[in-house]
């Protein structure tokens, strides 16, 4: 098995171990927790709506909004990072069919590791400091490299039809 191979077939092997031990994680330790916040904060708003309580109503629907941001993040981020793993899995298995030279297909593997590494990265530092610059910044470029290279890896196979 040629280098770009192993990097994507172990590479990917250790971000879906990743991925899967950060879900495990998550639903053990977390989820449970986040989802009655989202609940009591959503039933709170609803009493406090009854009641006429429009600020304590609007508070409650803001703690709600921020409970539900960082949910769906951290859903997103081990989700993201099997998926992608499994799709460089797939690749190592046929990517001698790209038609780059073996150079070319190593920097290839090598920005599908990085972009899968960084995405999910990014978006994990998102609910840690919501609004910051740098944890967006850092999403977006992990995405636009994976992009970048899946879009190369296309080019690869089309050259060899």
């Amino acid at each position: 098995m040629n280098r770009s191979r192993k990097l994507l077939v172990f590479g990917g092997l250790a971000l879906a171990t990743i991925g899967m031990g950060y879900g495990l994680y998550y639903a053990l330790f977390t989820e449970h927790q986040t989802l009655d916040g989202m609940g009591a904060a959503l039933a709170t708003a609803f009493v406090r709506t009854a009641q006429r309580n429009l600020p304590q109503a609007h508070a409650a629907i803001d703690a709600f909004g921020r409970a539900k941001y960082t949910y769906v993040r951290q859903v997103d981020l081990h989700s993201h990072w099997i998926g992608l793993a499994m799709l460089m899995i797939v690749f190592g298995v046929v990517f001698d069919r790209v038609d780059f030279k073996e150079g070319t297909r190593c920097w290839l593997a090598l920005a599908l590791l990085a972009g899968s590494v960084l995405f999910p990265l990014g978006v994990i530092f998102e609910t840690a400091s919501p609004g910051a610059w740098f944890p967006s910044a850092l999403a977006v470029a992990g995405s636009a490299v994976v992009t970048l290279a899946l879009a190369a890896v296309a080019w690869g196979f089309a050259r060899a039809w």
